[in-house]
């Protein structure tokens, strides 16, 4: 449910939706990590428009306390921040509270990809000729071929996909748009959803919405696909081979990153594919490609763990 904010606090996410272009999943992330912020201070006798710095930081250890992530905490500080950055700027307080704060550190994770035989058969496990398979699969070839996020996966429309060039145009974080290639699985998968034995038989008489008409992904109800369902299609596949925990669509996304690593891609052309805004971010990939080759060698060199004879 919505929490209830203080009135500066809202306008704070009109702005963010209205000038900085923010998703609607990502107000609905700062409402929430805004709304326990609130409620906190609200118990200790205190408001975002009062707030001291020592209160903020006994609002930071509390959370850590908790038992909460380092980076649940880490996301939740940045909206703190960028709120009273907006209360500075708007003349809603004379002070920023959080600009002496330090930062929580996040340990620097490397993601898991699914090697490419682990892909192969996630794939493989679509099985039937129904309009559900037919959907599901081209759902599947189209994550991991682009490395698209299930937001942008959800939000294509019919026109944002050209099967001819095999390119599809995706709309990232703050509406950013980038065109993506994607391959000939991709495409036969796409024109088997697109024929007569996939969507339009998933079509309703009467579409409840009018931006359901233009979806790329549909559900049983002929209602665009969401994304807590698209989700669901990934890991009840992803159950089926074994992967429980292992799989979500973010690692497709990662598997896709690591992968065109391995075969030679360019860095600045996955960063491009993914829509980061800085390399930094994709160069996390290159230090999974090269644990891997570590591992390789460590289980295949005969004198990778051995002393000189």
């Amino acid at each position: 449910m919505p929490r209830d904010l203080p009135l500066t606090a809202e306008e704070f996410l009109t702005w963010m939706a209205t000038e900085r272009g923010r998703s609607r999943n990502t107000l609905l992330a700062y409402r929430r990590d805004l709304g326990g912020y609130n409620d906190w201070l609200v118990a200790h006798g205190s408001s975002p428009s009062a707030v001291t710095t020592p209160l903020l930081v006994d609002f930071v250890g509390a959370r850590r306390d908790s038992g909460a992530a380092a980076a649940s905490v880490a996301r939740q500080l940045a909206a703190i921040r960028m709120l009273h950055r907006f209360f500075v700027e708007e003349g809603i307080r004379a002070d920023d509270p959080t600009a002496d704060l330090n930062g929580v550190r996040v340990p620097a994770g490397i993601p898991h990809p699914l090697t490419e035989a682990e892909v192969s058969t996630l794939l493989a496990s679509v099985l039937g000729n129904d309009p559900i398979a037919h959907r599901d699969r081209a759902l599947l070839e189209l994550l991991y071929a682009t490395g698209a996020r299930i937001s942008e996966a959800v939000g294509l429309n019919l026109i944002d996909v050209d099967l001819d060039a095999r390119l599809v145009r995706l709309f990232g974080k703050g509406s950013k748009e980038r065109i993506v290639p994607f391959g000939r699985a991709a495409t036969t998968a796409m024109r088997e959803w697109l024929s007569s034995a996939g969507r339009p038989a998933m079509e309703p008489l009467r579409w409840a919405r009018r931006g359901d008409t233009e979806a790329l992904f549909l559900n049983h109800r002929g209602a665009r696909l969401s994304r807590q369902s698209a989700w669901l299609v990934v890991r009840t596949y992803g159950d089926a081979c074994g992967f429980g925990e292992r799989l979500s669509p973010h690692v497709l996304r990662h598997s896709c990153a690591t992968h065109l690593l391995d075969h030679g891609a360019d860095l600045r052309i996955v960063q491009e594919m993914l829509g980061h805004a800085s390399i930094s971010t994709t160069q996390v990939y290159t230090k999974v490609s090269q644990e891997r080759l570590w591992q390789a060698y460590r289980a295949a060199h005969p004198r990778a763990t051995k002393g000189a004879a």
